[in-house]
């Protein structure tokens, strides 16, 4: 076997042992066992709720372990295939053995990456905000390529996009803007996307053609899963309507029928500008809850509490990630330092190397964490 051959099926291995790593592969079957059996239970579905998440719990093990065991299979029999092409040295049977190691160390990586979503609340639907900063008509622009790039990568994950409220800027752009975006995983991928986004360029709206630098912020938050009890009390919030300012087309509203929710414990504050004011309020108190939620999560977890915390303002010295068009190109995510001359693509949509470096990096932060609580 040639040494670049064996170097895939190397990082093969690698990607096999993280996905068992993650699975606790040796308890595994056991486990779909005793999901099984309960699944057989006659009296699961008395309560309806509980035997939903059950199910999904289950299909999530049996979709890892046949993850693991198709990519376990498809190594071995690729390498008997090499094996045999060199014995009776038939070259066409193992240059197409080496083409398909090449795709399956591709499709090896991308479940090793996958397999670090398995946070609480990873695998739900989130809502994502976009919140112009410093920098005016600028941030306003920017704040709307943001909102752009994020529906990009959604559409190519498969995603459905709901815009929930938007609020237009005075010259271009836009001041907010918020989506539902919902499918598996949703969260977990865009959860590390939280903070302060800087961009520099020459500005289009400068009549000088000066460079500018804009900041826009990104928060986002799981959507609250119907088995998770949030309580709010009604004596808590208080619920406004007003007429929609959005930018024009089929979000406006004629009627005063857009809600603000304002919680006044915490000071968070949500919006929906559907057509429906009965639907809007739905929609708030939805996104309401689902702040609470992960206002919970994030104190049960210290990483994402250390990054919420250092978002802060939209302004210098709080950015996560740069985004510079002038005088050269270069995307670059401060906290991995992970980065891109394609500022294009990124701006397309193309996340994935920057999401899933801060996640590897956040998974190995926790181990360390765990290792040293032990100790």
């Amino acid at each position: 076997m040639r040494a670049d051959t064996q170097n895939t099926v190397e990082e093969i291995r690698k990607s096999l042992a993280l996905l068992a790593q993650r699975l606790d592969w040796e308890t595994a079957e056991h486990r779909l066992e005793e999901f099984n059996a309960r699944v057989e239970d006659p009296d699961l579905w008395n309560d309806a709720a509980n035997a939903q998440k059950l199910m999904r719990e289950r299909q999530a093990l049996v979709d890892s372990i046949d993850v693991y065991k198709g990519i376990e299979q498809e190594l071995s029999d690729n390498i008997e295939l090499i094996e045999l092409g060199e014995m009776e040295d038939d070259a066409e049977v193992v240059s197409e053995a080496e083409t398909a190691l090449k795709a399956l160390a591709e499709k090896a990586a991308k479940k090793e990456i996958e397999a670090l979503l398995n946070g609480e609340a990873d695998a739900n639907d989130t809502f994502l905000e976009i919140n112009s900063g410093a920098g005016g008509t600028e941030s306003c622009d920017w704040a709307s390529m943001l909102a752009r790039m994020y529906v990009r990568w959604a559409e190519k994950k498969g995603y459905k996009v709901e815009l929930q409220s938007e609020s237009a800027g005075e010259e271009a752009g836009i001041k907010s803007a918020s989506y539902k975006i919902s499918g598996h995983n949703a969260y977990g991928w865009l959860k590390s996307e939280s903070g302060v986004h800087r961009l520099v360029r020459i500005s289009p709206y400068d009549s000088a053609a000066r460079r500018h630098t804009s900041f826009s912020s990104v928060w986002v938050y799981p959507v609250v899963d119907d088995n998770i009890e949030i309580e709010v009390n009604p004596a808590d919030i208080r619920v406004d309507t007003y007429r929609s300012s959005g930018a024009g087309g089929q979000h406006v509203n004629t009627t005063d029928s857009a809600v603000r929710i304002t919680h006044a414990p915490t000071g968070i504050v949500v919006t929906s500008s559907e057509k429906s004011q009965h639907q809007n309020r739905d929609i708030a108190m939805k996104a309401l809850k689902s702040r609470l939620y992960q206002m919970e999560l994030e104190k049960r977890t210290a990483s994402i509490q250390e990054a919420h915390e250092a978002k802060g303002d939209a302004g210098w010295g709080n950015q996560i990630r740069s985004y510079v068009l002038q005088p050269y190109q270069m995307v670059k995510d401060l906290r991995t330092n992970v980065e891109t001359s394609d500022t294009q693509g990124v701006l397309d949509g193309d996340l994935d190397q920057f999401m899933a470096a801060t996640l590897a990096m956040d998974v190995a932060g926790k181990s360390r964490g765990e290792a040293q609580a032990e100790a």
